[in-house]
């Protein structure tokens, strides 16, 4: 008798033959104690195959593609136990398929409580292969079933059993959520603070997979993970050497470490799309030119919001230790080590660690692109080639961002994240990559029917020509396989000027196939507006009402992130979204019947509109307006810093500041970052000061602002600004600066 797994998981059977009675029989007598489903069709078998993990191992009865059906099982799950039931002339399998099956058995030369007991061991060594160092041990302690005479109060659930409300939160998140949320008084599952136990063992096999010397588990988000990095390593005085596009976090750290930042400029192409910065800029001549010191810390986005990734060995030779502590904020790209096309363009990389560099860190949200719970976050540590870190120094920043009351919940996400990547990572993301790739293709190929046709549809920021057999050609044209294995079809170059940046180095970055930017009609990649356009925040609020919601939206351009969890109904959504607002701008629809919402709130502007004319109306004003010049210019700029963020920061802090509008800064310091949402890059920092030198970020700001009250409804997300009616009704933007 078979003992039930962790789960409780069947056998699948798949058979394509029929043999004697004897045959069956006997099968039928070694499966009887053990769950299993069976099927004698392909089809059937790859579909419940390929939609269910819930498998404790395959079991082929078959003459016929047997090296196909063990292909297609390994490329899927490479470690599911795979036995093959013989009869005694049928054993003639090549070492290809031998090396990919655990054994084959004959069913009538042991008797049946052997070859049971042979199933039995391979479906138990199968789960300890399964086995987490964290999460299993949290499972097996939350079924030991203890009584809790500690935190938190509600006792493993049974207090919101006391109240009706508490008792939909109860039935709302299970029993098993509320029972492994356990606090630091349970020795056995280990400290987060101490390092030790299974969450000790946890963050070791993370460091493994992720080749890292050192992983930190983080609760409270990237945020904090980019703080600790800071903290542990900067001190007020120290010179910062920082991507402008970076996240506000880094802002704040170096505010709370009171470093002195000088900033790195990234590229824009005429799209209004981020690009890296200069290769340049990591040079020695370079840094020393702007810091006029020496760099503690230098930090860069890897890879941006629209999927540019830095070539980090590159990098290393540029820099040639010319700063103490190179941090990459690796917050959408945690899953880069998992497959060869992002090979040496991640921050933990191993491809030539011979060349010099100083300790290095990547703040990785797990939570965005891998399976971590929200707010659960990696902080990956690599030492310098000479330099080594003293991580009981730096845990005490870590601890000072760390709660004494962990979730558990959270850490076992962390811990499965990693195991779920280290079992097999790289079938995940060839999976993930390939249907990227078809849902660019069919973008591509409803973009060229529609030319054809003399007609418009959306079309993607991508290679369009691929060099394949030594000649560019189309890239839908060039085979799935062979974009999915060469990183040179991704790699930016002057000579493919297919993404916007004339002065782009070799092999210095590429882009990433999963991140999908949609280009709306409106402008050229050379920055010329059309007669007719489609601004990209009337699609994003169609396509939402549509059920379909993206990660960005910016002028003309909305991006999609491709995760591993993308289904292909979830491509078709998006698709059947777009082809039903092309329909609806097509027959110009009436926006009562599209927004009704929005109609019913300001009707004065939008009645008696369709959609083709919204379009329209807007686009005409973002182009006589200048709109994309305006913010081209804005993030062109560095103001003057007159004080570092750390000594604005002590002026709002002390309420040293007063709140103006917008139109009435000039001449005053920033109390606050200013951030527009997109592209989410800081046009002011806190102690930057607005003058002549920085007229074009006013001017931005108050085009802006005038945008949105010809086109209410359409609000952008601008930290550190607030808009609303001033006392002669009119709405504005305001901000905090310094009082003189």
């Amino acid at each position: 008798m078979v003992e039930k797994t962790l789960f409780d998981w069947p056998l699948l059977i798949y058979k394509d033959y029929d043999e004697n009675l004897d045959f069956e029989n006997r099968t039928k007598e070694i499966l009887k104690n053990i769950p299993n489903i069976y099927t004698n069709s392909l089809d059937n078998f790859y579909k419940y195959f390929s939609h269910n993990q819930n498998i404790s191992g395959i079991i082929l009865i078959n003459k016929n593609n047997i090296e196909e059906i063990v292909d297609y099982i390994r490329n899927i799950n490479p470690k599911i136990p795979i036995v093959i039931f013989l009869t005694k002339n049928n054993n003639n399998f090549n070492i290809k398929i031998l090396k990919k099956i655990d054994c084959t058995i004959n069913i009538f030369e042991d008797t049946v409580f052997f070859i049971t007991g042979q199933i039995s061991n391979l479906i138990t060594n199968y789960m300890k292969i399964l086995r987490t160092p964290f999460f299993s041990e949290l499972v097996d302690y939350t079924k030991e079933c203890k009584y809790a005479w500690h935190t938190p109060g509600h006792s493993g659930g049974t207090m919101f059993l006391t109240n009706p409300i508490g008792k939909i939160f109860f039935d709302f998140y299970g029993e098993n959520t509320l029972r492994s949320d356990l606090s630091i008084s349970v020795p056995e599952l280990g400290s987060l603070l101490d390092d030790e136990g299974p969450i000790k063992s946890a963050e070791i096999n993370s460091a493994r997979v992720f080749s890292a010397d050192k992983t930190y588990y983080v609760l409270n988000g990237t945020s904090s993970v980019n703080q600790i990095i800071w903290k542990g390593r900067v001190t007020e005085g120290d010179i910062a050497f920082v991507d402008r596009n970076c996240h506000k976090s880094l802002n704040y750290g170096m505010v709370v470490t009171e470093a002195t930042p000088f900033y790195m400029i990234p590229r824009r192409n005429k799209l209004g799309i981020i690009g890296p910065v200069n290769l340049n800029e990591f040079s020695k001549d370079y840094i020393e030119k702007i810091t006029k010191k020496r760099v503690k810390m230098s930090a860069l986005t890897n890879s941006t919001y629209d999927g540019i990734c830095y070539n980090i060995n590159k990098i290393k030779e540029t820099l040639n230790s010319n700063v103490d502590n190179l941090h990459f904020d690796e917050a959408w790209y945690a899953y880069a080590k998992f497959h060869p096309l992002y090979a040496e363009h991640f921050a933990m990389t191993n491809s030539d660690n011979s060349i010099e560099h100083p300790p290095i860190f990547a703040s990785q949200s797990t939570h965005k692109l891998l399976g971590a719970f929200s707010q659960a976050s990696m902080l990956q540590v690599k030492d310098g080639t000479k330099e080594k870190i003293d991580f009981d120094v730096f845990n005490q920043a870590y601890m000072m961002y760390s709660s004494t009351s962990p979730q558990y919940s959270m850490l076992a996400s962390l811990d499965v994240a990693t195991a779920m990547m280290d079992y097999n990572g790289k079938e995940l993301l060839n999976k993930t990559i390939l249907d990227a790739i078809h849902f660019r293709k069919y973008i591509t190929n409803l973009n060229k029917e529609a030319i054809t046709n003399g007609d418009w549809f959306f079309s993607l920021w991508q290679p369009k020509k691929v060099v394949y057999n030594e000649k560019y050609i189309n890239f839908e044209d060039v085979p799935d396989e062979y974009l999915l294995t060469n990183q040179s079809c991704w790699t930016f170059n002057s000579k493919n000027n297919w993404h916007g940046f004339e002065d782009i180095e070799d092999n210095y970055v590429l882009l990433d196939p999963i991140k999908l930017t949609i280009i709306c009609p409106g402008i050229t990649l050379e920055g010329e507006y059309g007669d007719m356009g489609i601004p990209a925040s009337i699609l994003s609020r169609y396509i939402t009402l549509k059920g379909v919601v993206n990660e960005k939206t910016d002028t003309y351009s909305l991006l999609f992130l491709h995760t591993i969890g993308t289904t292909q109904t979830k491509q078709e959504a998006l698709i059947q979204a777009l082809i039903e607002f092309k329909k609806d701008y097509d027959n110009n629809t009436p926006l009562e019947c599209i927004f009704p919402k929005l109609v019913t709130l300001f009707p004065e502007y939008y009645s008696n509109q369709g959609l083709k004319d919204h379009c329209q109306i807007m686009h005409n004003y973002i182009k006589k307006s200048k709109l994309l010049d305006f913010m081209d210019k804005a993030f062109e700029i560095i103001p003057n810093q007159i004080l570092t963020p750390a000594q604005a920061a002590k002026e709002v802090f002390r309420c040293n500041i007063e709140h103006l509008p917008v139109k009435d800064i000039m001449n005053r310091i920033a109390g606050v970052m200013v951030v527009p949402y997109p592209p989410g890059i800081p046009i002011l920092m806190g102690g930057e000061k607005i003058d002549k030198n920085s007229q074009s970020i006013l001017d931005f700001l108050l085009a802006r602002e005038k945008f949105e009250r010809i086109f209410p409804g359409y609000y952008s997300d601008i930290h550190g600004i607030k808009a609303f009616e001033d006392k002669d009704g009119i709405r504005r933007f305001h901000t905090m600066v310094i009082k003189e």
